[in-house]
């Protein structure tokens, strides 16, 4: 059976970001991942995880003006010295959580700027922070979102990513798959997880259209949930999904689907 991470911001948000962790715990999670822990005190963050017995999975790095609508600024060349701000920032969080994974978000393709000219500026800046990643213990991830969601975002395919991956030339670089925006931009999940098992770091999930709980949509979750277990992955899946009616009241698909 999958192992499951309860995304904070997407789920329990009936009830105030802090008190999610006790949510989480007990809706029968041992994991959580969220966007963002930097409008917060570390030794909060830490206190929840460990008075909740969670261990959290995945954070994101610093994605610029996240309220004005930027989605990551690494494919920015105006902005290198605020990215790597960010990666130490992001370090220093994640060894205070113990979160072993860091997500880093592409961003929009700047106004103006050649595809090429952007693709140059990611590649510089994940190879600085992969490499700092790693002397802290931490594994860099980036993630194709679909252009339904966030239109004008840089990396949309996992073919994307790879070639990404490939010029960087890090072992420390993998690809946060989300089933979800796989399916909006390309499908064929079950032959993409299993030829590049190797490459994804951290997988997390939705169902379509809605990006509702898993059994919601088209995507065959009890299939997926199955095909995964066959082919080894072993990392949690991250629940980031709108709930329908209440996180609560949706969690059954876990023993529907997921058993």
């Amino acid at each position: 059976m999958p192992k499951f991470a309860a995304n904070l911001t997407m789920l329990f948000n009936e009830v105030p970001f802090m008190e999610r962790f006790k949510a989480a715990r007990e809706a029968g999670f041992d994991a959580v991942e969220y966007l963002f822990p930097y409008a917060y005190d570390k030794a909060e963050l830490v206190r929840a995880l460990k008075d909740n017995g969670l261990q959290q999975v995945l954070h994101n790095l610093p994605p610029g003006d996240w309220d004005a609508g930027e989605r990551g600024i690494a494919c920015h060349p105006d902005r290198k010295a605020e990215f790597r701000e960010g990666v130490a920032l992001g370090i220093t969080y994640a060894t205070a959580l113990q979160c072993p994974r860091v997500n880093c978000l592409a961003g929009k393709l700047p106004g103006g700027l050649a595809h090429a000219d952007a693709q140059a500026c990611l590649v510089d800046n994940l190879r600085y922070a992969a490499a700092e990643l790693k002397k802290a213990g931490i594994t860099l991830l980036i993630e194709p979102i679909n252009t339904y969601d966030i239109p004008g975002f840089f990396l949309n395919t996992t073919a994307q990513a790879l070639g990404v991956l490939d010029a960087v030339g890090s072992d420390n670089l993998l690809i946060q798959y989300d089933i979800y925006h796989a399916q909006r931009m390309e499908g064929e999940l079950a032959a993409t997880m299993r030829q590049h098992l190797a490459r994804i770091g951290h997988m997390q999930l939705a169902d379509n259209p809605g990006r509702n709980e898993p059994g919601s949509g088209e995507i065959n979750y009890a299939f997926l949930f199955r095909h995964l277990d066959a082919i080894g992955y072993r990392g949690h899946i991250g629940c980031e999904y709108k709930p329908a009616a209440g996180t609560s009241a949706g969690l059954g698909w876990m023993r529907q689907l997921a058993n």
